[in-house]
């Protein structure tokens, strides 16, 4: 069993959360409705993601999810773990470096989690680096790791 670590700070007390671990969320399904909806967003109808008898042939065995479907559910799952209360606003402000190491079939579960890899003052506010993982039930190899670039104002 896995126990879950949130952090919940303010953001005045960003620059202690350096190195604090968070998570993991909740195991989350991924749809084949969400992947065609994705899809029909995106303009990306790659039939790996949208074709079930093309998929089928592929060394995947069936459809997988975009990466960027995968790297966009980070907002509601780390909204599970990962709190900064008192900002005035916050935003994505970047990404260090995104890897896909593993492909994400329908019909899976994936959660996230990660580390404040770095916080630094700005004008305003704390900009923080954090890496975060998404893993796959049943799998040790992560499907995403992305460092996030976040930043916080007061």
């Amino acid at each position: 069993m896995t126990t879950t670590q949130a952090v919940s700070t303010a953001v005045t007390d960003l620059p202690q959360l350096a190195g604090a671990a968070y998570g993991p969320s909740a195991w989350r399904p991924i749809t084949q409705e969400e992947v065609d909806l994705f899809a029909r967003v995106t303009g990306d109808h790659n039939p790996i993601h949208v074709d079930p008898e093309a998929a089928a042939k592929t060394p995947y065995g069936r459809t997988i999810a975009h990466g960027l479907l995968t790297l966009s559910l980070v907002v509601p799952m780390m909204d599970e773990v990962f709190t900064i209360t008192g900002a005035s606003m916050g935003i994505n402000y970047g990404l260090n470096k995104v890897r896909f190491p593993a492909p994400v079939p329908v019909g899976s579960n994936v959660r996230v989690h990660g580390v404040v890899d770095e916080v630094s003052e700005i004008p305003g506010g704390y900009q923080l680096l954090t890496t975060v993982t998404w893993d796959i039930e049943g799998s040790e190899k992560p499907v995403c790791v992305a460092q996030l670039v976040l930043r916080y104002y007061a």
